[in-house]
């Protein structure tokens, strides 16, 4: 999702569960040693192969192998401001966590993954320090921040050298793969599409979407979704303007009441904890209509509106369910570190970025820059933790399931597992 550095403020107010409170990180460059100092043979993957997901989850409750030799390294440019702190935050925490183990599953081709994190501040001119610091500490491979303003300077130093796979971001101006550029997440058509085609699986013929023009993702996804949801046979009666940071929607909410065909269900890209008055002036005025977020409820922590939150949909990156690996993971993070990972569908995309590069390791057999991102570039049907990804007739962005989350009861579920 995106969000220009002047929201900075409005983000901060939001309270992202992960901020640069959580990270506990200097500006220096932090290096997340992986090799650990269990016993064992090592042995890591057969090149020519990638991991498999379930024996490196595994890892986490057996005896742990010794992988030696030069490590793999993957740079994780880490932004730990109010800004991208809700993604980058976790997802530092994470990629270490997932780095740890891979090795205790015997590495990469018996070789150790080691995660170096610098953080961007949140700032144009340091991420681009950043992005040279890494370079020359010799990484195969970056992980980037959520946000193009500090992706697209950080591109211009990386110029291709090396693969970079933005962790968090929706943006699809980051999305190049002529210049080794990824996102590890679906764009914004991608879960805008989802939404407009999950909308009209259920029935709901009929829309309002709710849009600001203050920045691409709180206008583009309405948009996209009109797009989608008229394609697809529905209408949308309305669009409503609103700006980042408005508490009083009643002047939207009434012109919504006085339609003269009700809406089924409404679409927007508001975060919290503006969407918490909305939903409350949208019950106040006594409208009944379905409710559907993108990514940043999840972000932004939409069940902070408690009761007025039940009942509400928004579209997402994976859903922790018995059985998964990506619950498995966020099991034995916990029991590992004594914390349970925050703003999890986020930090769980870091592991999945860890795991792209380690996996183009072992299947290229080379720590090579060059050959893990042509490596990443023919992925199909990679198993990662939340899911599984497909690189391969991409321009760098990934085909995979978006998540559609229903808030039942207080609780989480998962309502639908869409690929647009």
């Amino acid at each position: 999702m995106r969000k220009r550095v002047w929201l900075a403020f409005v983000l901060a107010i939001a309270m992202f569960a992960a901020a640069c409170g959580d990270s506990g990180t200097d500006n220096t460059t932090d290096t997340t040693a992986a090799a650990t100092d269990s016993g064992g043979d090592g042995g890591g993957s057969t090149a020519g192969a990638p991991l498999d997901v379930d024996t490196v989850l595994a890892a986490a409750s057996g005896d742990c192998a010794t992988p030696t030799g030069d490590p793999l390294k993957i740079g994780y440019a880490a932004d730990f401001s109010e800004l991208g702190g809700y993604a980058d935050g976790p997802g530092a925490k994470a990629a270490a966590y997932m780095a740890e183990l891979i090795n205790c599953a015997g590495g990469v081709n018996g070789q150790p993954v080691e995660v170096v994190v610098e953080d961007i501040q949140g700032d144009p001119d340091v991420t681009q320090r950043a992005a040279q610091d890494l370079l020359d500490a010799g990484v195969s491979a970056i992980l980037g921040p959520p946000f193009s303003d500090f992706g697209l300077p950080l591109l211009q130093v990386v110029d291709g050298k090396v693969p970079v796979l933005f962790v968090a971001s929706t943006e699809t101006v980051l999305s190049d793969a002529s210049i080794n550029s990824f996102l590890t997440a679906f764009d914004d058509e991608a879960q805008a599409t989802a939404a407009a085609q999950f909308a009209l699986d259920q029935g709901w013929t009929t829309a309002v979407t709710f849009s600001s023009p203050d920045a691409p993702y709180f206008e583009q996804n309405p948009a996209m979704f009109t797009e989608a949801f008229e394609a697809g046979g529905g209408t949308v009666l309305a669009d409503y303007t609103y700006s980042i940071g408005d508490e009083d929607y009643s002047a939207q909410v009434n012109e919504m009441a006085g339609l003269s065909e009700a809406p089924q269900v409404l679409y927007t890209a508001n975060i919290m904890p503006f969407m918490g008055n909305l939903l409350g002036q949208i019950e106040g005025a006594g409208i009944d209509i379905e409710v559907i977020g993108a990514d940043g409820f999840d972000a932004t922590g939409i069940l902070d509106a408690g009761d007025l939150a039940e009942g509400v949909y928004y579209t997402t990156h994976g859903f922790p369910g018995e059985g998964t690996r990506m619950k498995q993971f966020l099991d034995a993070y916990a029991a590992a570190k004594g914390e349970q990972l925050q703003t999890v569908s986020f930090g769980t995309l870091a592991a999945d970025a860890v795991l792209i590069v380690a996996d183009a390791a072992a299947v290229s057999g080379s720590s090579d820059p060059s050959a893990i991102a042509d490596t990443i570039k023919g992925f199909e049907d990679l198993d990662l933790v939340t899911e599984s990804v497909t690189y391969k007739g991409t321009n760098g962005t990934p085909i995979k399931p978006v998540f559609i989350h229903r808030i039942e009861n207080g609780q989480i579920t998962l309502a639908a597992k869409v690929t647009p």
